[in-house]
């Protein structure tokens, strides 16, 4: 006999629908339970991050500012990974809102098909769609995160060696290694439009912050979870290592093929689209919604801030999203530099940007 019992409610569903009004801003002052922390924090080397106006810390070997310090503390210590969840990754400024929608249209068609007028993109900000795991741990809101149904999509900004082991295990003593764990969506981009985007995007919260100095702090690694080549090198490594649970994707190769991109992203999630799905047009129709044009038309993403307090408005996402757009800012003394940057750290890898 069926029972009449109704089912549970199956993930992802938009995180802003659960309650929260998360966004991406730096909070003010660490939950009380992890403000013990702040002497640590404190002792740690410091500089001022020029476009954000705040000073960050190297904890770890990146640079985060001292809340984020804090949650990357609460995020190793505190967050178990459940095996079917998917954490979008990146660096800021290299396609993560295109990324996040993509991956909640993609891994949510069956609860929300997107065709429909009633999809979650059509009326809230992909980032109100996901969890950000940095701003929940910094916040002490990380119990959220226990209510979200099964698979949860995730996203961070959090470099790979900041997550706990549930995340991600190498079981490198077992014979022919393997991987556990969750699975992870990395996206990168060639980094002189990430430092043209960087500077162009946190104008509105430091508007006298000019290219050159943002420049400067990029090439020495002392961005905002820099260095950005180690950053990118950790992902790129996990991905090599553990196939099956790190997919690695490069802006510029989404930009030229969406479509393929969207079917290779729903089969390393799992959830592949089926004969019938491909005949009547659902990834089109996913590439379509997801397009940065579309999201940019959307008057949910032509108004409100992704931080008030920081000036940082929604419709500033979406400024180009175009490759190659560095080269209307960056002098070619400065791109040299940068690319034999590039070469030194990441080419012996075999990570290009062309």
């Amino acid at each position: 006999m069926a029972s009449d019992k109704p089912s549970a409610p199956v993930g992802p569903v938009p995180f802003k629908d659960v309650g929260s009004e998360m966004d991406t801003a730096l909070p003010e002052q660490p939950p009380e339970k992890l403000s013990h922390l702040a002497d640590m924090v404190s002792s740690l080397p410091s500089k001022m991050e020029v476009n954000l106006g705040v000073r960050v810390y190297c904890y770890q070997g990146f640079w985060l500012p001292d809340n984020w310090v804090v949650a990357a503390i609460a995020m190793q210590r505190g967050f178990k990974a459940r095996p079917d969840d998917v954490i979008v990754a990146s660096l800021p400024k290299c396609g993560t809102t295109w990324l996040n929608a993509l991956a909640f249209a993609t891994m949510a068609r069956h609860t929300y098909p997107p065709a429909a007028a009633s999809h979650p993109l059509r009326r809230l900000n992909p980032h109100q769609c996901l969890p950000f795991l940095e701003g929940l741990f910094a916040t002490g809101q990380e119990a959220m995160l226990d209510t979200l149904p099964s698979p949860r999509l995730m996203n961070t900004h959090m470099p790979l060696t900041m997550l706990p082991n549930t995340v991600l295990t190498t079981a490198a003593a077992t014979e022919g290694g393997g991987c556990s764990g969750c699975r992870v969506i990395y996206i990168c981009r060639e980094p002189k439009d990430i430092v043209v985007s960087f500077w162009h995007y946190f104008q509105q919260s430091v508007p006298s912050v000019t290219l050159a100095e943002t420049f400067e702090a990029f090439c020495d690694g002392a961005k905002i979870f820099g260095p950005f080549w180690d950053h990118i090198l950790n992902y790129w490594r996990a991905s090599t290592a553990c196939p099956d649970n790190v997919l690695f994707l490069r802006y510029e190769e989404l930009l030229r093929d969406p479509t393929s991109n969207v079917r290779k992203l729903a089969q390393f999630v799992g959830l592949p689209f089926s004969d019938a799905e491909e005949e009547v047009g659902v990834v089109d129709t996913i590439v379509k919604l997801c397009s940065l044009d579309n999201l940019r038309s959307l008057e949910t993403n032509r108004t409100g801030y992704v931080d008030k307090r920081m000036n940082l408005r929604r419709e500033t996402l979406f400024r180009k999203g175009i490759a190659g757009d560095w080269i209307n800012h960056i002098t070619p003394e400065m791109a040299r530099r940068l690319d034999d940057i590039v070469a030194q750290k990441l080419g012996t890898m075999g990570l290009i940007f062309k």
